[in-house]
């Protein structure tokens, strides 16, 4: 009986939090098409890492560039939101 109840009340709170989620985002989205699209650029660090022999990894700075970005929550328009870049400026790709 109790393992019913708490199983029940588990699945009530994830489906409350899919709810708020889905609807921060749709919230979003709207806003962000609402505003016409607001995007900035940030500029960021950009390192190619290569891997060595014994395991290490050599980062080799390519350059600093501007990146656009969305200024919304969540991604929006096939940018990152421009809180998330601002918090990470540095971005490393692999070889």
């Amino acid at each position: 009986m109790m393992k019913r109840l708490i199983a029940r009340w588990i699945g009530r709170i994830l489906i409350a939090a899919t709810a708020v989620t889905a609807l921060t985002y749709l919230a979003d989205s709207t806003i962000f098409y609402l505003r016409g699209n607001p995007t900035a650029q940030i500029t960021v660090n950009r390192y190619l890492t290569v891997p060595l022999k014994g395991g290490k990894i050599e980062y080799d700075f390519q350059g600093a560039g501007p990146v656009d970005c969305s200024q919304s929550l969540f991604p929006q328009g096939g940018a990152s939101p421009c809180w998330y870049i601002r918090r990470h400026t540095n971005q490393f790709q692999k070889l």
